[in-house]
């Protein structure tokens, strides 16, 4: 491709039903990601795509495969879908079956969302009538596979979104179970934020020579993020969160926790001192997070109190603060939660308040994105951080399964079904905890 010319969505040979759904969502340049990956997509290749978090990776894969699979119509078969999209979250699967609706709205390809904590009912209605797209979790895709419901022989493309966080969920061993039943040949895309050794390996075990698309270092964040890290004492949070609310009081502002139930306890605080807020995390039933999502796009809510579960699942435009009220024990996660602002070019701000117990997770995530988090200090509740850093292992982030030990999940089932082991995390009928 000629570096010299401008990179235009119709450049890269996308046809004309995709170009007016992007033309009507106001879309003109496609993102590096976009441009890398979206020729080598239309080509059939195998592709491993990496980039920044809201850079438009699912538009990346999406925009293909709707071309791929409207070239070759064919008759549809009951719960034989021709693509399958794995994702670690019900948010996020919902918010990649959106972009397949909007993209897709003016050709005739079906699509189905899967995940737990619903009854699956709809989803079983959706897959019999006859689907060519099924985006998914792993949990509950397995449970409507093994009942019968939905076939894999028929899937000619195959994605793995957030790689990454399928791992650190646990959810290796579901995803290779599944690439186990996937027909040869097909097309294989794995696309995340950041890629960690086993992820690389992993890839190596079901693509075939796929290209790498890598438009900037693995786990580095967005430019036009400013990033700044406040010093505290943990009994001065709640109030220095406040004093950042009031300073930032026209701004969305997304506020991550730990852990589910300091989640509640901060929206219950922010409740004593006149300031409305949601929160969203698994111990939420899907329809109370549904609703404080929508009530957060919908500008009803300012203030967002989420959980890890929720970092890759949150697509909100507009979201101008990100609050690190605790910092993530997996660096990782830093990326992906500050990654909800700076959204599509737009500028944003990440403030994370640091105690001393959490100064190696500041250490271990600045060594991650290779850069120092400036210090903000003329705030109320500044502390010169001192003495030797904590190096004690790091603590539980709460939403991880509670019978999860030595690193492997155990399964919670009885010895019917064979007792399959299950991810933290994992989407369940009525038990899910992601």
């Amino acid at each position: 491709m000629n570096t010299d010319t401008k990179i235009t969505f119709p450049s890269l040979g996308l046809n004309r039903s995709l170009l007016r759904a992007l033309d009507q969502r106001g879309y003109t340049d496609p993102s590096p990601i976009q441009a890398g990956a979206i020729p080598t997509l239309l080509e059939g290749r195998d592709l491993i795509g990496c980039a920044q978090t809201g850079t438009g990776k699912t538009a990346a894969f999406a925009l293909p495969i709707l071309q791929r699979l409207g070239k070759r119509t064919r008759q549809r078969t009951r719960g034989a879908p021709r693509a399958l999209v794995l994702t670690p979250t019900r948010e996020l699967a919902l918010q990649v079956e959106e972009n397949f609706s909007y993209y897709g709205q003016h050709t005739d390809l079906r699509h189905v969302v899967i995940y737990g904590g619903v009854g699956q009912q709809p989803q079983v209605r959706g897959l019999r009538a006859g689907v060519d797209v099924v985006v998914a979790t792993p949990g509950r895709l397995l449970d409507l596979f093994e009942q019968g419901h939905l076939s894999f022989e028929a899937v000619e493309i195959f994605v793995l979104d957030e790689a990454d966080r399928m791992l650190d969920m646990g959810f290796a061993p579901d995803v290779k179970r599944i690439l186990a039943q996937l027909p040869a040949p097909r097309q294989s895309m794995l696309f995340s934020a950041t890629m960690p050794a086993p992820i690389r390996r992993l890839a190596e075990t079901f693509m075939d020579s796929p290209e790498l698309v890598e438009v900037t270092p693995a786990a580095s964040t967005a430019e036009k993020i400013n990033q700044q890290v406040r010093h505290v004492e943990r009994e001065d949070k709640h109030r220095l969160l406040v004093h950042t609310l009031d300073e930032h009081a026209d701004h969305q502002v997304l506020v991550f926790s730990r852990t589910k139930h300091g989640a509640d306890r901060l929206v219950k605080k922010l409740g004593r001192d006149g300031i409305d807020s949601a929160a969203i995390h698994g111990g939420k039933s899907q329809g109370a997070r549904q609703r404080a999502l929508e009530g957060f796009k919908q500008k009803q809510t300012r203030i967002l109190i989420a959980t890890d579960i929720a970092a890759r699942g949150i697509d909100v435009r507009g979201i101008g603060l990100v609050i690190n009220f605790e910092l993530p024990n997996e660096p990782e996660s830093y990326v992906h939660r500050i990654g909800r602002t700076a959204r599509a070019g737009a500028e944003g701000l990440a403030i994370s308040f640091c105690d001393s117990s959490e100064r190696a997770y500041l250490v271990s995530i600045e060594r991650l994105i290779r850069r120092t988090i400036p210090v903000h200090g003329s705030h109320p509740f500044a502390v010169v951080p001192s003495g030797p850093i904590e190096t004690r292992k790091p603590r539980s982030n709460g939403n991880r399964n509670p019978h999860h030990r030595s690193g492997r999940p155990q399964s919670r089932r009885g010895p019917g079904r064979g007792g399959r082991r299950r991810g933290p995390g994992s989407e369940r009928t009525s038990r899910s905890r992601a």
